[in-house]
């Protein structure tokens, strides 16, 4: 049988095309890249970010407690400015306070701290701290893995997966963390992880007057946040594990989780993640269309688990802006639009665009930003981190979230929001020194 020529033409304009797309992703314009760099703002910033995070590992100075979904957003600042060997303790103490079952705490304190109100766990591998967990939230065990991995980015140093706490090293306590999601909160009609209904990404239900944790109340239920979190924690997993059987048995659950989220979460229709899948009923008033809400912070983790083509991704951020627009919100760190009535959560902070009703983000936002740069968008990735950037420098701190009129609330100096805006500002510098 003769092979047909392709035509030379047909080549060359496939070329072109593959050309003009890889230059599309990864080229950042010149008039664009001299902007940024005479930007005294992303300076500023970054020395800010850089200082505060040198204090260490607490979220910020309203929390006494080391919080490991924090601590996953700026475990690289960490590392930059600390002796790294700091953060790997901080690490390694997580696993540490590891349940039997595999599961991962939130957070830790000084046992003479222990006194919030929390359900404190001890271990003896750890006995100078107390453990908790908010068990409405299913990122405890994602996130810890997602840290690890980044310090291994960071630093190199892959000792750490050899690291003993009792007779299991910490890349066997790696996989039984996510086990246990697979034990305990995976739902096998969907293929996809659950936990209690909460507003996008945040830990706090609307049943109870605190709201984090699970009780004869909860309405359980599937979403996107939790999903997408797991998937880059098993792909990050896989990348650092060592034993092939284990990288085989992860990747094809990625490959699951990521059809099936897509499959059950997304709405085409609407070009939009779908806010919940209820596993039995829903905890809001049967004539609310909670399906109009769009969950802004989901929605950029999906983004990073590669849940979302570049034209999706796109849409989503100008989708992202016209929620600003629509909520007289300063950033795209608005956690989502339109919020939920007041009285629908009995926490009283979880009220219209309060806390994690419509509370702007940077903690977010930020990572949206990061998300537009790593997908060749650096016009939309400026534009979106320049309202951050000002409004850390007019009110000399960073906020953990702001009101839509620009109002600081919470922790004044809150590291996550420095460590998003720093990794930000890292990756717009990287690909600076490529264009040149």
């Amino acid at each position: 049988m003769t092979k047909k020529k392709v035509p030379f033409i047909l080549l060359a304009a496939c070329f072109c095309l593959l050309l003009s797309c890889a230059e599309d992703k990864q080229r950042m314009s010149k008039e664009l890249s001299q902007k940024i760099q005479q930007d005294e703002r992303i300076h500023t910033v970054e020395r800010m970010a850089e200082e505060l995070v040198k204090s260490g590992f607490t979220a910020g100075d309203s929390y006494a407690e080391v919080w490991i979904r924090d601590l996953n957003t700026f475990i690289e600042l960490a590392c930059r400015v600390n002796d790294p060997e700091k953060s790997k303790e901080a690490l390694l103490t997580f696993f540490k306070l590891q349940g039997e079952d595999g599961n991962i705490p939130d957070g830790y304190t000084p046992i003479e701290g222990a006194t919030y109100g929390y359900v404190y766990a001890l271990s003896e591998y750890a006995p100078h701290v107390a453990a908790h967990k908010n068990t409405v939230e299913t990122d405890q065990e994602s996130s810890l893995i997602q840290a690890v991995f980044k310090y291994i980015q960071a630093t190199g140093d892959t000792s750490i997966l050899d690291e003993k706490i009792g007779e299991r090293t910490v890349e066997q306590r790696m996989s039984d963390a996510m086990h246990f999601l697979l034990n305990e909160r995976y739902n096998e009609k969907y293929g996809l992880l659950w936990g209690a209904t909460t507003a996008d990404w945040g830990d706090v239900q609307p049943e109870h007057e605190w709201g984090v944790s699970l009780d004869s109340s909860s309405h359980l239920t599937i979403d996107i946040y939790d999903n997408a979190m797991f998937i880059i924690a098993i792909n990050n997993y896989t990348s650092i594990a060592r034993k092939q059987e284990e990288i085989d048995f992860w990747k094809s659950k990625s490959e699951e989780l990521h059809n099936n989220t897509r499959k059950h979460l997304w709405d085409a229709g609407k070009q939009k993640f779908i806010p919940h899948i209820y596993l039995d009923d829903s905890p809001f008033p049967a004539d609310f269309d909670e399906n109009a809400i769009y969950y802004h912070g989901g929605t950029t983790i999906a983004m990073e688990a590669g849940l979302l083509s570049r034209e999706e991704i796109k849409g989503a951020y100008e989708q992202m802006k016209r929620n600003v627009q629509a909520a007289n919100a300063q950033t795209i760190g608005l956690t989502m639009y339109p919020v939920y009535p007041n009285g629908y959560f009995k926490n009283e902070g979880m009220g219209e665009y309060g806390y994690q009703n419509g509370g702007d983000w940077t903690w977010f936002g930020g990572r949206t930003v990061q998300q537009l740069i790593e997908n060749g968008m650096y016009e939309e990735a400026y534009e979106a981190i320049s309202p951050m950037l000002d409004r850390v420098i007019k009110h000399n701190g960073f906020y953990e979230w702001w009101t839509p009129a620009g109002e600081p609330r919470g922790a004044g100096l809150f590291k996550g929001s420095a460590g998003v805006l720093w990794k930000s500002i890292q990756l717009f510098e990287e690909n600076m020194a490529e264009n040149n």
